[in-house]
């Protein structure tokens, strides 16, 4: 994502306040939304589902920076619903369901789903822990999980982590369940991605997908 969204590195939003004895949700509707997500994920027609960030990321910047975090929940849980035909338009309007509109038939659970879990497959692993690596710079329309701050940085690897399916989505906000890579984790130096005004005794450690990566 090249937009507002990717707000890790960003400045100027001022302090971070840390409320005590947070509450998972503070109000009622934040934790329908929530129940939502959950509730309709097997109505997803799978791969088409895996859109869910991307769907986040076509929120115009000037409405994102104005919603709270389950406003954008809601906000992408009414346009899936839209999406795949679990509601009418007219029904979300009126906030009625319609006895006579029938929901569609589901796709069937595609042979290749592999969901997000860690996967028991034996994949050769491109790198190695202590090896030296650059971030790709990966641009475009479609969402991926590489942040905008370590592209084209120099990392190190500190471990692999094991194989897990690819969750980047494509720009047919398709996600490509079927490609297995390995994910590592990365260390970048605080000098290396800021410059001079960081600590050089300052790290970012980051778990990236094998794709992201190149040899440094």
């Amino acid at each position: 994502m090249n937009s507002i969204h990717d707000m890790g590195g960003m400045h100027g939003f001022g302090p971070i306040a840390v409320e005590s004895n947070e509450p998972v949700f503070h109000e009622d509707w934040e934790g329908r939304v929530y129940a939502l997500a959950i509730t309709w994920y097997p109505w997803a027609r799978y791969k088409e589902w895996g859109s869910f960030r991307h769907t986040q990321e076509k929120i115009p910047p000037k409405n994102y920076l104005s919603m709270s975090y389950y406003e954008r929940w809601f906000f992408v849980n009414e346009q899936k619903a839209l999406q795949t035909g679990i509601v009418t338009e007219n029904e979300l309007k009126n906030g009625l369901a319609d006895p006579g509109y029938l929901i569609p038939q589901l796709e069937p659970q595609s042979g290749s789903w592999l969901n997000s879990g860690r996967l028991d497959q034996e994949i050769d692993a491109k790198f190695e822990a202590g090896g030296f690596v650059r971030a790709k710079e990966i641009n475009g329309r479609e969402h991926n999980r590489l942040p905008r701050y370590v592209r084209g940085k120099k990392g190190t690897v500190i471990k692999g982590n094991g194989v897990y399916a690819l969750q980047d989505t494509n720009e047919e906000d398709e996600q490509p369940y079927d490609d297995p890579q390995h994910v590592y984790t990365v260390r970048f130096s605080s000098k290396e991605l800021w410059g001079n005004v960081s600590h050089e005794n300052d790290f970012i450690y980051l778990d990236l997908w094998e794709s992201y990566l190149e040899f440094a």
